[in-house]
């Protein structure tokens, strides 16, 4: 055995896959516990996970992707029967798309293997309900990923743009504002198939977002309703963008390089023929992150004060409780204050310029692209025309349209 818990048989099976599409299922016999979560898919999810990426890691990369790995895929099947029956469920199949490719993508937006394995694996996902991403969404244990749950036609799209998706990444050295892509799979539970697409996080694994819209570049039904708006973070769109009269800061520098990226995205979506998709923007207010994290200092200390009868002031570092003291126990318990931020892991994270009105860091990028101008689509665009006149600016319409109009907004968001 290759390894406690799966057979030789997978090792072996995941490295002739790599380079070949599978047509054949692989059974593996679970003799031991792994992991466990609350619900028998992620529990699956992560199972899955941690035999393939480490199955996978020991396949050499090859110097070049050819047309079969953009099909290729790795299967297994579990029959557990009555072992360990209270973490995995009696029969489960684990499925892993385009594995090669995935791998290099993550390679290519420096996502390391060991870091990707154990952000989903180390604890269950949970539901993220900050994300605008359609559909389930959940977040990895330590904020850095995302799992979205797709549709069955999604897995489709994801398959016709993968080849261009990643020519694209290779292209533009890894720099885009579109969703980094790294893993698709499917779990299979009870004869129900589930399909999960990881993604790098656009917002912070530690920062707070404060503000978040959700920018098309239309004025149709794009306001928030009362019931979103009394959300605790919700997601404003393009009519309470201009109301409230919100403007991004940013130096000349950035502005240019964010421009860059975004001509070249919007370019290949058209190209493409997507549309629909959106600029997500998370913003976080570093004046009131000092604040919120200065009142919990305070607190903490106030706490242990009453507790332990001042002797709690020398167990957190001898600071005491004076402004200074405040600071110098800030400073020492966290590596990264308020609005700082490690622009390797966010890295759609732009900091505002000297002399901004405000102190903010502004997360942007490009969400739910695979939206393609179909017929209904082409339908929808017909409706909403009769209904709101040919010069309403209308979120359905066909792709080079959609993406002159969503550049030309996108450009103005910028003081």
């Amino acid at each position: 055995m290759s390894s406690p818990g799966k057979t030789g048989a997978v090792s072996s099976s995941a490295r002739r896959l790599s380079r070949t599409k599978s047509k054949k299922k692989h059974f593996v016999h679970q003799k031991v516990e792994v992991f466990w979560a609350s619900d028998p898919i992620l529990t699956v999810f992560m199972w899955g996970i941690n035999h393939t990426i480490n199955d996978l890691f020991q396949v050499p990369m090859p110097v070049m992707l050819l047309p079969d790995d953009f099909k290729a895929n790795i299967k297994m099947k579990v029959n557990n029967h009555l072992f360990n029956k209270e973490n995995l469920p009696g029969h489960f199949k684990f499925k892993e798309y385009c594995p090669l490719v995935f791998r290099n993508l993550r390679e290519r937006f420096g996502v390391e293997h060991q870091d990707y394995l154990v952000s989903l694996t180390r604890s269950p996902p949970a539901k993220d309900d900050k994300s605008q991403e359609a559909g389930l969404v959940l977040t990895s244990y330590d904020r850095t990923l995302i799992v979205k749950q797709i549709s069955s036609e999604e897995v489709e799209d994801m398959h016709n743009i993968l080849s261009e998706y990643h020519q694209h990444i290779v292209t533009c050295h890894g720099s885009t504002l579109l969703p980094q892509f790294l893993g698709l799979y499917r779990v299979t539970v009870d004869n129900e198939d589930t399909y999960l697409l990881v993604m790098r996080n656009m917002f912070s694994h530690r920062l707070t977002i404060h503000r978040k819209y959700d920018l098309k570049g239309s004025l149709v039904s794009r306001e928030a309703s009362d019931k979103e708006k009394v959300k605790e973070l919700p997601t404003f769109k393009d009519v309470d963008f201009r109301n409230k009269m919100q403007r991004v800061y940013i130096s000349e520098e950035e502005k240019g390089k964010l421009f860059d990226k975004l001509n070249r995205d919007v370019e290949f979506l058209v190209h493409l023929k997507i549309m629909d998709y959106s600029l997500l923007l998370g913003i976080h207010d570093i004046g009131k992150a000092e604040q919120e994290e200065g009142e919990e200092i305070k607190d903490s200390l106030s706490e242990e004060e009453d507790s332990e009868n001042d002797l709690s002031l020398t167990a957190v570092g001898s600071f005491g409780t004076s402004p200074e003291g405040i600071a110098g126990y800030m400073s020492s318990y966290k590596p990264l204050g308020p609005g700082e931020f490690d622009p390797y892991v966010d890295v759609y994270a732009i900091q505002s310029t000297v002399g901004a009105p405000h102190r903010e860091v502004y997360f942007m990028g490009l969400i739910n692209i695979l939206s393609q101008y179909d017929t209904k689509k082409k339908a929808t665009h017909a409706a909403k025309t009769v209904k709101h006149g040919a010069g309403a600016e209308i979120s359905t319409v066909n792709p080079e349209q959609y993406g002159k109009r969503f550049r030309e907004f996108i450009v103005n968001i910028f003081a």
